[in-house]
């Protein structure tokens, strides 16, 4: 008696388990971002959310949005210093995914040993045009307790309202973010990612998901700045690395470090040969260098 309940309590979990498992792959989970239980998109938005790479593309500057004090701001305002700039793009009413993207932002503000303000500046504009400028500005006193992110007034939390709509779109359309609006579950479909621009508004780099490296993001920016911001070494960094699209992150150019180690050894050798020739030219015919002191 005791093993058949035994065996009956064993089915009834493994029964238990199965249906579970089930719901979970079936996708009734709640969505998340315009996402299913594992993570695709549902069929209704499937080709609407995306990247699609514009590297070289040159962003509209005349756009309008509103900074956290609710004043209209355009892009060319935070662009006309001659930084580089992060863009982000997020809405204040993401259950998880737009939390994560900007933590991760701030994390590689923190980590990087560039000066958020001085050499680069961080923009996280909102998809959603009902976020509104008090929400944005609740968002970024978060990161203001941190203490550890420098100039918080290059930190921007930008939205739209109804009356800037389209500035979010027509930068998104400019780099190639491609989102969509749920109206089954009043959620925005879309992919975490970073943007780097040239102080000239150029897309320059991608950085993707939700975790940023602190050198990928700062080898990112010194590309942005074609070498204009950072120190000297940083700019021979960036010469040595290159991004690598399949590993979404910078990797060291082997021919290029062999390139350079055989610059360096050349001049070595030839430095040598110099000092010995020298050597052997001012020495007299009995063996004794003609720098010899005199004997007394």
């Amino acid at each position: 008696m005791r093993l058949r309940a035994l065996l009956t309590l064993t089915v009834g979990v493994a029964l238990a388990m199965g249906a579970n498992a089930q719901v979970i792959q079936q996708g009734s989970m709640p969505p998340l971002d315009g996402q299913e239980g594992q993570g695709a998109l549902p069929n209704r938005l499937a080709g609407q959310v995306g990247i699609i790479e514009a590297l070289g593309n040159t962003v509209p500057t005349d756009l309008t949005f509103l900074n956290e004090e609710g004043a209209p701001v355009q892009l060319a305002s935070i662009l006309e210093d001659g930084r580089p700039l992060a863009i982000a793009f997020v809405y204040h009413s993401c259950p998880m995914l737009c939390s994560l993207v900007l933590d991760g932002v701030a994390d590689a503000v923190a980590e990087t040993d560039l000066d958020l303000g001085q050499d680069y500046q961080v923009l996280a504009v909102s998809m959603d045009p009902r976020d509104t400028p008090s929400r944005a500005d609740s968002a970024k006193a978060k990161y203001a307790r941190r203490g550890d992110l420098g100039d918080l007034d290059a930190f921007h939390l930008w939205t739209v309202g109804e009356e800037y709509e389209s500035s979010v779109q027509r930068l998104a359309d400019a780099v190639g973010f491609k989102y969509a609006y749920d109206v089954r579950t009043g959620e925005y479909a879309h992919s975490g990612a970073l943007v780097l621009l040239s102080p000239e508004a150029k897309v320059t780099r991608y950085l993707y998901g939700i975790n940023y490296a602190g050198r990928d993001f700062k080898l990112g920016l010194v590309e942005a700045s074609e070498g204009t911001v950072g120190t000297a070494f940083d700019r021979f960094l960036i010469t040595c690395y290159e991004y690598d699209e399949d590993a979404q992150s910078y990797s060291l150019q082997v021919l290029t470090l062999t390139k350079i180690g055989g610059a360096l050894l050349m001049l070595l050798f030839g430095g040598l040969l110099a000092f010995y020739w020298r050597r052997e030219v001012n020495r007299t015919p009995d063996g004794w260098d003609d720098a010899r002191p005199a004997a007394a």
